[in-house]
């Protein structure tokens, strides 16, 4: 079983790698190529609706490893381009569906990019990642290592998703379906955003950040294991929290504060919806 034999390559490394080893690696790379294997996936037993997948994120470390720094340069002396020999740039076909601008974007092999992406320069895409069907990813974004973008999402300009690949057993970034990840904002440290959620420019969210739910009258936080969950349809916007004692008191500061400030309407999936023209 492939889980099996990565888990025991990763816990007992051998004095030198093989052929056979490497043979192995690259059998994992082509599942985590095709989404076949993910870091995380749905699991609706699961308290936050995720399952990790620890020994995938083992693998992906093993390839770190086991490669070799080497030459990938296309013209050595305009651009050099020097990585590890086990993560080149992925191979992305015609017939793959994907759509990639020229400008500059950079996709590592070892993600899962569906049909129907589009990639606008520069972006990029690291190991690990699964980006599902006609989501775009604009310019100047990042998807982070394992973290797992939905089906029709949009990843404005400059937008950062969070990678999380150690500790093996920690919750990547997971953003659902249909989610709206608003220019200049930052989802960070496991964090889950739901299903049709909408994150407004500039909005950061990570595990020390409390969203507060204005229409619901409830505070979501991460709390132990668990991470920081955004509700289905939730719309989020940067807010702020008066300082109630002390200096910040005196001087009149405020901390930032994330507030969802309404549930998706018709309005905000009109808005979504004319976003396809641009797929």
């Amino acid at each position: 079983m492939l889980s099996r034999e990565i888990e025991q390559l990763f816990d007992h490394p051998p004095a030198k790698y093989l052929p056979e080893h490497f043979a192995l690696f690259q059998e994992f790379k082509n599942e985590l190529n095709t989404g076949k294997v993910r870091a995380a996936e749905p699991d609706p037993s699961a308290p936050a609706g995720w399952r990790v997948n620890g020994w995938v994120k083992k693998g992906i470390l093993l390839g770190f490893r086991i490669g070799a720094v080497t030459d990938m340069s296309v013209d050595p002396v305009r651009q050099p381009f020097f990585d590890k020999s086990t993560y080149p740039p992925k191979h992305i076909a015609l017939d793959s569906g994907v759509r990639i601008v020229p400008g500059g974007s950079s996709i590592r092999d070892g993600c899962f990019i569906g049909k129907g992406v589009t990639c606008m320069p520069p972006m990029f895409v690291n190991v690990g990642a699964y980006v599902g069907e006609q989501t775009m990813i604009d310019s100047h974004a990042l998807i982070g290592s394992c973290a797992q973008v939905g089906k029709s999402c949009h990843i404005s300009a400059a937008a950062q998703i969070g990678g999380v690949l150690e500790p093996v057993g920690a919750m990547p970034v997971i953003i659902e379906d249909d989610v709206l990840v608003g220019g200049n904002s930052g989802v960070f440290e496991g964090t889950i955003v739901k299903r049709g959620a909408v994150l407004g420019t500039g909005t950061m969210l990570n595990r020390s950040t409390a969203v507060y739910d204005v229409v619901r009258g409830e505070v979501y936080t991460a709390t132990g294991d668990q991470p920081l969950i955004v509700p289905e349809r939730a719309v989020v916007v940067p807010g702020s929290r008066p300082i109630s004692r002390g200096k910040g008191k005196d001087w009149g500061l405020s901390l930032y504060a994330p507030v969802i400030v309404k549930y998706r309407d018709e309005k905000t999936d009109l808005r979504a919806q004319l976003e396809d023209l641009l797929r």
